[in-house]
């Protein structure tokens, strides 16, 4: 059988050089929770891109190089138009999309075709986690999100944020969930460096969230890497975790920061920067016209130095950046290609 239009493109795209394996678009700054480590639901902007501006940056992304995609926000799935989004995005990039767990049981349809759905959940406590997440019945809806989309046959995970509220309870909640067949892919609690026209805010340092056990962290790490040896549900690699153990034992940062390289983000009104606290470099409707240019290499060896960070997503697709850990995560995180091509030929099948 010969491999689906997405699996040739992807292939295809993983050897565009220069290129960038990941992107990360948060399409609305609109959300509906009020989580306490979080400062987004309280600089919300009702401005955004159309559906038809997204898809034209998409394809801008695609002739990049761009392999995956990942959507967030706010919580994406607000949108009234996220259906026509993520079916456009499906069909040219291993997509993601982020919930908070409020919205994905009713936006079954508009799912069905990306490749995995990443629900917000910190701990199996009830009553923990709706104060986390600042909404009463938080936790019911999330749990009720995972069942309905499972039983939908739409990829589903869990996403904790590992913080002090947490750090004693993960590798439990971790095993509850791989024991269930539900993949778990881990967030680690951070805060924005200070940078000067940094593109948004995602929170700032809050001693509550911030991990004081280090070696209960450590020890997080060490059973995190056993579990992986035995479940393939636990999404996280073997790099990016002893670079984590590193930083946490003696503050070193084992990786070097491969922003515009490795990955970039693009905010709601469409503008690109390294990382979110990172000043725009461009709106993403010019990319093509900048991306090789001086200046974005001279921030690409800027950034190269910056240590001031370890949000997990930045970790991650520097740990990973490059063919080499493009293969990585391929074979590492999904074990094989086989996988996506698996999925996407029983897809191609269903819809004829």
């Amino acid at each position: 059988m010969p491999l689906p239009a997405k699996t040739f493109g992807l292939v295809k795209r993983s050897f565009k050089r220069p290129r960038t394996y990941h992107a990360q678009w948060m399409v609305t700054r609109r959300c509906n929770y009020r989580c306490r480590g979080c400062s987004v639901w309280s600089e919300q902007d009702s401005k955004e891109l159309s559906a038809d501006e997204i898809k034209k940056g998409l394809d801008i992304l695609s002739d990049l190089g761009v392999l995956e995609i990942v959507f967030s926000g706010g919580d994406p799935l607000l949108r009234g138009d996220i259906g026509e989004i993520l079916d456009y995005a499906s069909k040219r990039f291993i997509t993601t999309v982020y919930d908070n767990g409020s919205m994905a049981a009713k936006k079954v349809d508009a799912l069905r075709n990306v490749d995995f759905v990443a629900i917000s959940l910190d701990t199996l406590d009830e009553e923990k986690n709706d104060h986390l997440k600042g909404v009463p019945g938080a936790w019911k809806s999330a749990m009720n999100s995972i069942e309905v989309l499972k039983r939908e046959g739409i990829h589903v995970g869990v996403s904790p944020t590992i913080s002090q509220f947490n750090v004693g309870e993960i590798v439990d909640f971790t095993r509850h969930f791989i024991a269930q067949n539900t993949p778990v892919w881990f967030c680690l609690y951070w805060y924005d460096p200070q940078f000067e026209d940094g593109m948004f805010s995602i929170g700032k340092r809050n001693d509550e969230y911030e991990v004081r056990d280090k070696q209960a962290l450590v020890k997080v790490f060490d059973e995190l890497l056993v579990l992986r040896e035995q479940s393939s549900n636990v999404y996280i690699t073997k790099k990016t975790l002893q670079a984590l153990r590193q930083l946490t034992l003696n503050g070193e940062h084992a990786w070097t920061c491969r922003a515009l390289d490795g990955f970039l983000i693009v905010d709601h009104l469409g503008r690109v920067a390294g990382c979110h606290s990172r000043e725009p470099v461009a709106s993403v409707f010019d990319l093509p016209k900048v991306w090789k240019s001086a200046e974005l290499n001279r921030l690409r060896r800027e950034y190269r130095q910056c240590d001031k960070c370890a949000y997990l997503c930045y970790v991650f697709y520097s740990v990973h950046a490059g063919l080499g850990g493009t293969v990585d995560i391929l074979r590492d995180q999904w074990k094989n290609a086989k996988t996506i091509i698996g999925e996407q030929q029983a897809k191609q099948a269903n819809n004829k």
